[in-house]
């Protein structure tokens, strides 16, 4: 396993880390749950993501059980919670000073922990003032309940703003962003945060690689009976999908896979390998039902060496989206 800084921060994370979305208590129970965390941990990984709203508590339940069924040492793990949506009052959503304390005491009882390692803000709130957010963030590094925050999916003008409220109040600025980054969407990973990296020291924990699926492959022919897009309960996801360009976002992986097949590995390999060539990608968020999965996805660590720039153009003229100006792409 390779290990990069989150962003300006001292803290090291798995370049391959393991993400709870979907399958935790969806596709997995409290043993599978602990045989792929425990793949992960063979293979190096030490960043394990969730959130207050995955599975409506759940995954972090299912995560917390794992970790102390396997008796890890708790300084070894770098584990992060999202708080947005945390239930249906009045006050259990959204960024408010009383919703992000609340939200992180609930959080840290269902993963059995005293604190977490990153925390994030996990959409803007639109309804909250900013110093108010920002504060509350302050608060719970200072409380001992997390030591890193951060933000996912805000805007480049949200995140240099509670940064400037940071700077202005002698507060705690955010240290990262988890945003989607895959080969079809790149625009806010390549273009919009390029100033960020550069003035604040961004880091990144990039979720969605696969681009939910897509670019393993396994939708070109249809969507099978035991995939995620057919849960009934990621009808929205299927159909968000199927409006975003499905039928040409099929087509590019067609014409992916003999690239795949040259190298000698798989879609979803190749897929993780192209993330972990972007030099301001701190982590790249992997999910998988089986351990096996999980397994497959850590060679790609291996293939990223193998992704030569003759590659990495030869992908690009499929892709044909690069925004401007051109990535830079990491060199191993």
């Amino acid at each position: 396993m390779k290990y990069r800084f989150l962003g300006k921060s001292g803290l090291q994370v798995s370049a391959l880390s393991f993400g709870a979305w979907v399958t935790f208590h969806e596709q997995l129970d409290e043993g599978r749950a602990h045989e792929c965390m425990s793949a992960a941990i063979e293979a190096g990984v030490n960043f394990f993501d969730n959130a207050e709203v995955y599975a409506g508590g759940h995954a972090e339940l299912l995560m917390g059980k794992a970790i102390q069924r396997a008796g890890w040492k708790r300084s070894d793990l770098v584990v992060s919670t999202k708080i947005f949506w945390g239930g249906g009052g009045p006050n259990d959503r959204g960024l408010s000073y009383k919703h992000i304390i609340e939200g992180t005491r609930a959080a840290l009882e269902r993963l059995q922990m005293d604190y977490v390692d990153l925390i994030f803000c996990h959409r803007p709130d639109i309804d909250t003032p900013m110093e108010e957010t920002v504060r509350a963030m302050n608060q719970v590094i200072s409380d001992g309940m997390a030591f890193y925050w951060g933000t996912s999916e805000w805007s480049a003008e949200q995140i240099r703003d509670a940064y400037g409220v940071a700077r202005r109040e002698r507060l705690i600025p955010p240290t990262m962003e988890q945003p989607e980054y895959n080969m079809f969407n790149r625009d806010r990973v390549e273009k919009e945060y390029a100033p960020l990296y550069r003035d604040i020291g961004l880091g990144t924990t990039t979720w969605s690689p696969l681009a939910s699926g897509l670019l393993t492959g396994k939708y070109n022919d249809g969507i099978p009976d035991d995939s995620r897009l057919a849960l009934k309960s990621y009808k929205w996801l299927r159909e968000r999908l199927q409006n975003e360009g499905w039928g040409e976002r099929i087509e590019k992986v067609g014409k992916l896979a003999p690239i795949a097949a040259d190298l000698g590995c798989t879609m979803a390999q190749l897929a993780l390998a192209w993330c972990l060539k972007n030099p301001n990608v701190s982590t790249v968020i992997t999910g998988a039902s089986k351990p096996e999965q999980v397994v497959e996805n850590m060679e790609s660590l291996d293939l990223a060496e193998k992704m030569t720039t003759e590659v990495m153009e030869r992908i690009e003229r499929v892709l044909d989206n690069a925004p401007q100006p051109e990535p830079n792409w990491r060199q191993f």
